[in-house]
């Protein structure tokens, strides 16, 4: 028998991490993203509609990522915070099960990189 984890590393990533389904329920959601959406509801956003937490245009948008499964990456500035938000499709045994958003903090300037090989 499998031991559970006494640590959830989701919980404890600096990340805001949102999982729904392929019809846009939220089906998870980790601690950074219970705090960050705490004036939506919080923990009380499972189980709902993601497309109820977007105003247009976003929620368009989402709708037809939904339909077409693609990635969305962009970032914002809000509060005088700098945020990489990473929308991306998920797959379990490679069939299509719902999206998932990162989103995290990152500095103003950022080092960038190119990497030959």
């Amino acid at each position: 028998m499998m031991k559970e984890p006494t640590v959830k590393w989701a919980d404890e990533i600096p990340i805001s991490i949102t999982v729904c389904d392929a019809d846009g329920i939220i089906l998870e959601m980790n601690q950074r993203a219970i705090e960050t959406y705490a004036s939506q509801g919080g923990a009380r956003l499972i189980g709902t509609d993601v497309l109820d937490c977007h105003p247009e245009p976003s929620r368009t948008q989402l709708e037809g990522m939904l339909e077409t499964h693609s990635k969305n990456v962009y970032t914002i500035e809000k509060r005088g915070v700098k945020k990489l938000i990473y929308q991306s499709p998920w797959y379990e045994n490679g069939e299509y099960k719902g999206f998932v958003e990162l989103s995290m903090e990152i500095p103003f300037e950022l080092p960038h990189f190119v990497r030959k090989g």
